[in-house]
């Protein structure tokens, strides 16, 4: 699966694509929504690692969409401790639960359609 990396959006999507079906879900649907346009898909380990780039795209965006899979929030949390900038969302806040929930084409659809919704207009 490609990604719309060749955009040249300031609008980032990072995905928690922890071990359970939360975060599979998670990565699966960013990855899709940046296929439609309109975020660019881009990495939440490397802001974690506070890699120079990763951190001054984070800093000078128009939008970084944090999607966590579970409560646990870490990428929330990565954003936080760094003073960035973040809009946040929790899977298991759409009903998924963590360990028990199908990640399935129609989850990762309707997902998808959740986070689209979610995404303030473009400018």
């Amino acid at each position: 699966m490609s990604c719309a990396c060749s955009t040249h959006t300031n609008r980032f999507a990072y995905a928690c694509s922890g071990a359970a079906n939360t975060g599979l879900l998670a990565d699966q649907a960013v990855r899709r929504l940046a296929l439609q346009g309109g975020v660019r898909v881009t990495c939440l380990a490397a802001v974690g690692a506070e890699l120079e780039g990763f951190l001054k795209n984070a800093r000078e965006a128009q939008l970084n969409l944090v999607v966590d899979g579970c409560p646990t929030a870490c990428g929330h949390k990565t954003f936080q401790r760094l003073g960035l900038p973040h809009t946040s969302l929790v899977l298991t806040d759409f009903g998924v639960e963590k360990g028990k929930t199908l990640v399935d084409e129609a989850l990762i659809a309707s997902t998808v359609e959740r986070l689209a919704l979610s995404l303030p207009a473009q400018p």
